[in-house]
Parts: structure tokens; C-alpha cells; sequence
């Protein structure tokens, strides 16, 4: 594939001396590194965004059926403008090369694929199919549906040219590993790897150490799938220096189910705040958090006082209870006692 992805180039101006290497990979195949960061220096960064992973997990579980692909050598199945090739020239002790497919180590590379997945299969994303740079996903919520979704994709692959590893395939599963976790249809789990890692961890003993723990942690907080259609428990509370948040969901045996947990400490101007105010800061925090949960679900909020009511009723708010009411406005949160 790396030998078909570039070209001999014929004239040289003298300014292009960019170096190449090899690496050898446990799979016996090479793996080639040039040295781009010069022209990543000069190109101006692609923001085109890439899915939010948590919504990608979400939108996973909850089917029958999964098949999930892995592109092989992705990158260099994206042809170059011709007139860009000559940017990604390296020198070789026989000549001088440039790539005719999008090579490895490019700034722009992963925006650029993943913009042009998500127009290659713009009318099956978040209905059959997810993709997330060069991992594809093809869900049915009904297994008999499932080689027909599979037939529709392998056509799209086909038009396009796209060639999937068959070594990273796997069709017609109930679970797989993918973004990390492990989905299944009625729930999502975390690497059992990962959570030995940690408990294997050493006790912190400086802050430095604390807050690599915290950062492991991070990943480890939301590990278990939203149910369709069920409200969400918003748990929230406030400390004198500190506020947090726990998001649950009841599964189908009437247990909660932990999804998230959220914290931050309080600014010195929050710590002026009043309690009812710190609650209303807490319910603002987790909506910036996790507005995609609020905006698909309904919300039950569970809190030692109604922030919404202290927001609602006041006849003549702040300009910062006003931007705080404005928020809330947009999701349907009901309080519970």
C-alpha cells in the first residue's frame, strides 16, 4: 500500500531536503516516518471538529447487531490535489519522492478524512452507521435487517474505492471493543486492563500524582449506555469550596445506574455566592458539561432545594440569573423532592 501511495519526482528545486525512516511493526509490516513538522508549521489548522466519542459509544449500544470495520492504511486512500504532492516530497538515498495519497504525520490529515467519511456516508450517519475517523460501524437494531445494512455500506465502500483490513473486521457480533469501551446492546463496560491499571496504582503522595490519578479516573466516569426514551437523575450538591454533580438512569430492573460524575472547584467569586445560588451554578455546570445528555432526555433533578423555582419565581433576576434562566429554558428538568 505505502509503495502505490507515492511517486518518483522528476525535478527538484533544492529547497525540499525533508528525511525519512523506517519502522518495523509487530505485524511484520514498516511503517514509514517523514519528518513533516515543517510544513505542518506553514499550513494553517483544519478545524473541521470530530465526533464527540461519548455520543458515538451512546449511539452504539442499544442494537442487535454490530459489525465493525477498520479502513486499511486510511490516510492513503485519500488522493492528493496534484498540485499539493510536491509539498510532501522526502528524500531517499536512491532520489526524491512525494506522495500521491494523503500520507501519516500531516497536521490537517485527520480532519481531512474524517470531513470526507462523513460526506461518503452523510445519509446513514447516527441510522445505521457511525464513523469516527478510520473505524466504521454498522448497527441494526434488528438482527434479520443486518445483512441488508451491511449491503448498503459494502456498496458505498465499493463506489468510493475503500478497502477495509479484514484482520480488524468483525461482522454480525452482539459486542466489540470500540473508542475504548466495551458496548454491548444494554450496556457499555471499560476495559477490565484498564481498571486493573489503575487499582494497581500506588498510593498518591504528592499532588502530582494525585491529579494523574484524578486524570484516570476522568476516563473511567462514564462506562454504562443511556436507555432510549428513560429520564435521566440529575444528583446535585455543593460544598463550601466545591460543587458536583452524579448523572443516573434506571435500567430495566429499576436500579440506578451511575452515568456520570462531574466536580470543579468554586472561583472566589462563587465562593460569595448563597447556597441556593451554588446549587443554581451546579445545575449550569452540568448543563455545559453534558448538554447532549439534557438534550435528549428529560431530566429529574434531585437537590437538598429547588434551584429552579429560586429562578423562576424571582420578579426581577441579575444579569447573571437572567443568562442562568435562558439556559434552563431550553430542557425539560423537573424537580424532585
Amino acid at each position: 500500500m505505502w509503495v502505490s501511495s507515492i511517486v518518483h519526482v522528476r525535478k527538484n528545486n533544492g529547497h525540499i531536503r525533508v528525511c525519512v525512516d523506517f519502522r518495523d511493526l509487530n505485524n511484520g509490516h514498516i511503517r514509514v516516518c517523514v519528518d513533516f513538522r515543517d510544513l505542518n508549521n506553514a499550513c494553517p489548522k483544519d478545524d473541521f471538529p470530530l465526533p464527540i466519542a461519548e455520543l458515538m459509544i451512546d449511539a452504539t449500544t442499544g442494537h442487535e447487531a454490530l459489525s465493525f470495520m477498520d479502513r486499511s492504511s486510511g490516510y492513503n486512500q485519500i488522493r492528493m490535489a496534484p498540485v499539493d504532492e510536491k509539498f510532501t516530497a522526502f528524500c531517499t538515498p536512491k532520489s526524491i519522492y512525494c506522495y500521491k495519497f494523503m500520507p501519516f504525520g500531516l497536521k490537517n490529515a485527520g480532519a481531512t478524512f474524517q470531513r470526507t467519511m462523513q460526506k461518503i456516508f452523510d445519509d446513514m450517519l447516527h441510522k445505521n452507521v457511525e464513523c469516527y475517523v478510520d473505524d466504521l460501524v454498522v448497527n441494526s437494531k434488528k438482527r434479520e435487517n443486518h445483512f441488508h445494512d451491511l449491503r448498503k455500506v459494502f456498496k458505498r465502500l465499493r463506489r468510493y474505492q475503500l478497502k477495509m483490513n479484514p484482520s480488524k473486521c468483525a461482522f454480525g457480533v452482539t459486542s466489540r471493543k470500540f473508542l475504548g469501551f466495551i458496548v454491548r446492546q444494554q450496556d457499555i463496560e471499560i476495559e477490565q486492563a484498564k481498571i486493573d491499571a489503575i487499582l494497581r496504582m500506588p498510593k498518591p503522595r504528592n499532588i502530582y500524582k494525585l491529579k494523574s490519578l484524578q486524570g484516570k479516573l476522568a476516563y473511567l466516569r462514564r462506562f454504562i449506555s443511556n436507555l432510549a426514551g428513560r429520564p435521566l437523575i440529575l444528583y446535585v450538591a455543593t460544598k463550601e469550596r466545591s460543587v458536583g454533580i452524579l448523572l443516573a438512569q434506571k435500567n430495566d430492573k429499576g436500579n440506578e445506574n451511575a452515568l456520570y460524575y462531574l466536580s470543579r472547584m468554586t472561583t472566589p467569586n462563587e465562593l460569595k455566592y448563597s447556597p441556593i445560588e451554588k446549587l443554581c451554578l451546579t445545575l449550569i455546570f452540568s448543563i455545559q458539561k453534558l448538554k447532549h445528555y439534557f438534550q435528549s432526555h428529560s431530566i429529574h433533578l434531585a437537590s437538598m432545594a429547588n434551584p429552579l423555582k429560586y429562578v423562576t419565581a424571582k420578579p426581577v433576576l441579575s444579569n447573571r440569573l437572567a443568562r442562568w434562566y435562558l439556559q434552563l429554558q431550553q430542557f425539560k428538568i423537573t424537580y424532585v423532592p
